[in-house]
């Protein structure tokens, strides 16, 4: 889907709690993990989705993609930037990393889960902790971590637990 899509389902989300503020999401390569800038909250969570290399046309599936999200309210004002891990092709030298290609049902279940923690960490509200899981796509082989750009940069949920798992 489109960055319209997700802003078109992220702006119907945040409707829904009407709290008198504005909320916008914006699309950010550049957003550094585990590294919010000063007064920004920070929330992470895996997806499921479609890679397609452009090199050879190849596409495969991935249980494994991170979404990190960083959001502050100042006065009226609510943002989230969102920034989605990419993948590369195992088969050709030297691939770029590609986009995913994010499922709707899985941009929906993220946007609720975002809005919850929006709610959590924005509005001290206190909710129960359950966040609803992605739906997984049928993958046939493991999940490659010299080809996923969270696990070069460390957080990676499937490099995380392959690590705690070993200690």
């Amino acid at each position: 889907m489109a960055q319209a899509d997700w802003t078109t389902i992220f702006e119907d989300k945040v409707a829904r709690f009407k709290r008198g503020h504005s909320w916008r999401l914006e699309f950010d390569g550049n957003l550094v993990p585990k590294s919010p800038k000063r007064g920004w909250k920070e929330y992470i969570r895996n997806t499921c989705a479609w890679f397609r290399c452009i090199k050879c046309r190849r596409h495969w599936p991935s249980n494994w993609v991170t979404v990190v999200f960083h959001m502050r309210l100042i006065g009226r004002e609510g943002v989230v930037k969102v920034r989605r891990f990419r993948q590369n092709c195992k088969k050709c030298p030297s691939a770029p990393m590609e986009k995913p290609k994010i499922l709707p049902e899985n941009i929906d279940i993220l946007m609720d889960n975002l809005v919850k923690k929006i709610r959590i960490k924005c509005y001290g509200e206190r909710l129960d902790g359950a966040f609803r899981p992605p739906q997984n796509v049928k993958v046939k082989s493991p999940h490659e971590p010299a080809h996923c750009e969270a696990c070069q940069l460390g957080i990676c949920e499937r490099n995380t637990a392959t690590n705690n798992l070993s200690t």
